[in-house]
């Protein structure tokens, strides 16, 4: 079915999102200071191409620590990415959800383009991982919350 759904998304959406995500990649890239954005671009256009299956999750929460792009660094890498490409990419998203959402066939793609508008929003310290992946983190987060309730 991820298969499937990752065709259709493909054909009708996921294509030029995607390409939309690299284009500001490239255009970060070539800045030379935006070489940091550059590669978060290129992980979530990749992501745009074939979300089904997947899903974004901090990465502080994958790997049990922060890392620069997701502790004070990564704030600011965000508020900036946020002004430069961010709000741009989110309207994208936005208005390609309108138009998925408009026939029935199409509300679990427009579902899936508001989930990347908040990716697209702030991007650094996220990395893409299979949804089995995400569910486990949940659960492991879920599990430590539990228990730091119960220590109080």
């Amino acid at each position: 079915m991820r298969l499937l759904g990752n065709i259709i998304w493909f054909l009708f959406g996921g294509l030029v999102m995607g390409l939309a995500w690299w284009m500001i990649g490239l255009i970060a890239l070539l800045t030379i200071v935006g070489i940091p954005w550059a590669k978060a671009c290129f992980v979530m256009g990749q992501f745009t191409f074939f979300p089904f299956g997947k899903e974004a999750v901090s990465r502080k929460a994958l790997h049990l620590h922060e890392d620069i792009g997701t502790g004070t660094w990564g704030l600011i890498g965000n508020v900036l990415w946020f002004i430069f490409a961010g709000f741009w990419l989110a309207i994208g998203h936005i208005l390609s959800a309108i138009a998925c959402a408009i026939t029935i066939i199409g509300i679990p793609f427009a579902i899936q383009h508001l989930k990347l508008v908040v990716i697209s929003l702030a991007p650094i310290g996220m990395t893409i991982v299979d949804k089995e992946v995400a569910s486990a983190i949940r659960q492991k987060e879920a599990e430590a919350f539990v228990q730091q309730s119960q220590n109080r």
